[in-house]
């Protein structure tokens, strides 16, 4: 069963990401949001431990997306806004988790460098 959790930005008091998956196999961190031609209002994509640590790529996706780097604490490390399809990430050395969210999200929630960013589990039916 796939767990889901809400990205708050308790630096803003404003929603980051109200839905995001999380890629938690190998598998899943590997396709992450390939094969999709978009994504659902409010919806994004967690991922844990090393694959966040170095680059995500966009080779073979449809749409941009913002990628948002924490660390171990929730604090942003780095924004990679509006990440078009066949671009590469910042490398983020340290990174323990990257969230792929809309393209955009990072802007309407003002979320911004030194940020902290806590995810609140979403139960799900």
């Amino acid at each position: 069963m796939a767990h889901f959790y809400r990205a708050i930005n308790q630096s803003k008091r404003t929603v980051l990401c109200e839905k995001l998956e999380v890629a938690e196999t190998v598998a899943e961190k590997s396709r992450g949001l390939l094969g999709r031609d978009r994504l659902d209002s409010g919806a994004g994509m967690l991922f844990e431990g090393m694959v966040a640590s170095a680059w995500l790529h966009m080779f073979f996706m449809r749409f941009p997306i913002d990628i948002v780097f924490l660390d171990k604490v929730g604090r942003v490390m780095r924004i990679n806004a509006n990440l078009r399809p066949w671009q590469v990430s910042s490398v983020v050395l340290g990174a323990r988790k990257a969230l792929e969210i809309e393209a955009g999200a990072t802007t309407r929630s003002g979320t911004s460098l030194n940020d902290i960013v806590t995810l609140e589990r979403v139960l799900v039916s």
